[in-house]
């Protein structure tokens, strides 16, 4: 018989899907089922996902009757105990059969229990026991992976540049920015396989986990791991940063209209806004300051690679309006929405959908009550059950249906009036928006600007 198993992505402290995978293939192993495909959700997702969708998409079009559907435990399958029970009995109501790894899965004892309702501190207590025995939750930081007993190992050619970079800073007394441009310049990658920059190397100065202290969820745990670096070159590296964060004037941000929109058109980085203040004295024996606001490539100011491209702030903003409107004006105009009567009967079905969902609910909840009163039988609180999980099927299909037509209506009439808005504004209320009307309007129209010195090229919006 072939067995289908269901997981949740527990990436904050649960068991990892690796970790499920092979349970589940173990599992298989003892109980002589043949694995066949495996479907994921995220952990806040439960059973409404994608994941899940697709597995009942699978029993479907399969034959239902051979499969067994294979989770860690019951209240894998929803956010509380009536979801789990819910979709437990969907599947089953599809032909196929319901199993946990832990155990029976029960839905009276899962509802008198209130398993499913604990899962969230039941994942938070295994993290913080995690953490307290310095187990890794999450990616392991530069220099180090993760090792057999889920302790921090060192990767040796990781290792050798963490050394290299508190060097760099302390003994040949780099800024950051200039330690970036050395990895870079050398060839020496992160572990992503992309350029450092000064970020990264910040980061990584400021890591108290070379030290061999591992922290997590409030919990630190000295002498978990190797370290990198001794106490007294991290402590000498914090008081060079610290002196140097504190030595300068407070500065107020500039803002910028186009930052985290545009792109540089020839490494494909992200341009930032730059602001350069200068003064000078005029032969008349004049102080006078300037303030220049301009575009960089983040390549260049970062990490000392790509070229000096860079655009005035004021010249490249007026670029970016003008291809904008001439974009709105002659692109294709978007397709236009059904009639508004339409619209009104397509929300009636779905306020109706929704009421008769909510009714199934309240009957499997009564079945489930009457068995655990003694009023009904199992067996006949499990046909009941069935029932009404497949009308509960049914129901959610046919509101996929409308939330699906409701949202192409609803994507169509907005589509064509923020088009005749944004031309509207872009045209004949720019010079009077303030900053931030300006910038929400770039944004919602631009999807990403790519700039060259003398072209700019804008993807919209869909």
């Amino acid at each position: 018989m072939k067995a289908i198993g269901y997981f949740r992505d527990a990436t904050d402290g649960g068991d990892s899907l690796a970790q499920q995978n092979k349970a589940f293939l173990d599992y298989c192993a003892r109980e002589g089922l043949e694995p066949g495909g495996t479907f994921v959700d995220g952990v806040a997702e439960n059973g409404h996902g994608q994941g899940f969708r697709e597995l009942l998409a699978y029993l479907k079009h399969q034959n239902s009757a051979a499969a067994i559907v294979v989770v860690p435990t019951l209240e894998t399958l929803g956010a509380d105990a009536l979801d789990a029970i819910r979709r437990f009995f969907q599947i089953e109501g599809l032909g196929a059969h319901v199993t946990a790894m832990s155990g029976a899965a029960d839905p009276l004892a899962a509802w008198s229990s209130g398993d499913a309702n604990r899962v969230g501190e039941r994942v938070r207590a295994a993290m913080r026991r995690k953490a307290v025995k310095g187990e890794v939750l999450g990616r392991p930081p530069y220099g180090y992976k993760v090792g057999s007993r889920r302790r921090l190992e060192l990767v040796p050619e990781e290792a050798v540049v963490v050394r290299y970079i508190f060097r760099l800073y302390l003994h040949e007394e780099l800024g950051i920015r200039l330690i970036a441009r050395r990895l870079n310049e050398e060839g020496l990658k992160t572990r992503r396989g992309g350029n450092w920059s000064m970020v990264s190397i910040r980061d990584i100065l400021r890591n108290r986990v070379y030290l061999g202290t591992y922290s997590r969820f409030g919990v630190r745990v000295p002498g978990s791991h190797p370290s990198l670096v001794s106490a007294e070159d991290f402590r000498h590296v914090q008081d060079r940063l610290n002196a140097r964060r504190t030595s300068y004037k407070a500065r107020v941000p500039s803002q910028f209209l186009l930052s985290g929109l545009t792109q540089c058109g020839y490494c494909g980085n992200k341009l930032i806004g730059v602001s350069r203040r200068q003064s000078w004295q005029r032969k008349n024996g004049d102080r006078v300051e300037n303030t220049y606001r301009y575009y960089q490539c983040e390549s260049r100011t970062n990490q000392s690679v790509c070229a000096y491209h860079t655009r005035r702030a004021e010249d490249l903003e007026r670029a970016v309006r003008e291809s904008l409107l001439a974009a709105l004006e002659q692109g294709p105009a978007p397709a236009q929405p059904d009639d508004a009567a339409g619209t009104a009967d397509l929300e009636r079905e779905r306020d109706r959908l929704q009421q008769r969902a909510k009714s199934i609910d309240r009957r499997l909840q009564r079945y489930v009550h009457g068995a655990l009163k003694g009023r009904l039988s199992r067996e006949r609180m499990t046909a009941l059950s069935l029932a009404a999980a497949r009308d509960r099927l049914a129901v959610d299909d046919a509101l996929d249906q409308v939330e699906r037509r409701l949202g192409e209506q609803s994507f169509a009439a907005e589509r064509l009036e923020r088009r005749r808005t944004a031309v509207a504004l872009l045209a004949d209320e720019w010079d009077g928006m303030g900053f931030d009307r300006r910038q929400a309007l770039v944004r919602d129209l631009a999807a990403r600007i790519v700039v060259a010195d003398d072209a700019v090229r804008i993807e919209l919006r869909a």
